[in-house]
């Protein structure tokens, strides 16, 4: 008699990246990093200006093309200039994340942005509790990197 092995979870990521490689392939995409990694590759100040729509590649060619792709991105209307100066900027961090030539330009189209919740900052510990956490500190010459370290341990005391 042969004992079912033991079933553990599974990450969600196993389920639903099958799902939506389909969804990402139709738009240029190899994989969904590109989307889903967005604020990473680029940066917050650029995140909260575009995102990315589709990759779109020449002709006869895949992701491994000889030539680079086209990123198309939804930029709303009074951020397209900025966009369009920042692009050099753009192009260089995707480049850097793929570790390989593979976007040389970028398109903008001009549409409302999905907006996505901004990720809230706690804030900062109050005075008293970061005294509290320098009391307890040993014997530290340096006052700025007293200061530092206290205000360091109270913030990692509140989560």
């Amino acid at each position: 008699m042969n004992k079912p092995g033991r079933t553990f979870a599974r990450p969600l990521a196993e389920f639903v990246g099958p799902c939506l490689g389909d969804v990402f392939a139709r738009q240029g995409f190899a994989s969904g990093d590109i989307v889903t990694h967005w604020a990473e590759i680029v940066g917050d100040d650029v995140a909260q200006l575009a995102e990315p729509l589709k990759l779109q590649w020449p002709r006869g060619g895949g992701e491994h093309a000889s030539e680079p792709a086209t990123l198309v991105l939804r930029v709303e209307g009074p951020a397209a200039i900025e966009v369009q100066h920042l692009a050099p900027v753009i192009l260089e961090r995707i480049n850097r994340y793929f570790g390989w030539r593979a976007v040389a330009r970028i398109a903008i189209r001009q549409a409302p942005l999905a907006r996505r919740p901004r990720k809230v900052r706690p804030p900062a510990p109050s005075p008293a509790e970061t005294a509290q956490v320098a009391a307890s500190l040993g014997a530290i010459d340096d006052p700025g990197l007293r200061d530092a370290l206290a205000r360091l341990g109270a913030a990692i005391k509140r989560r």
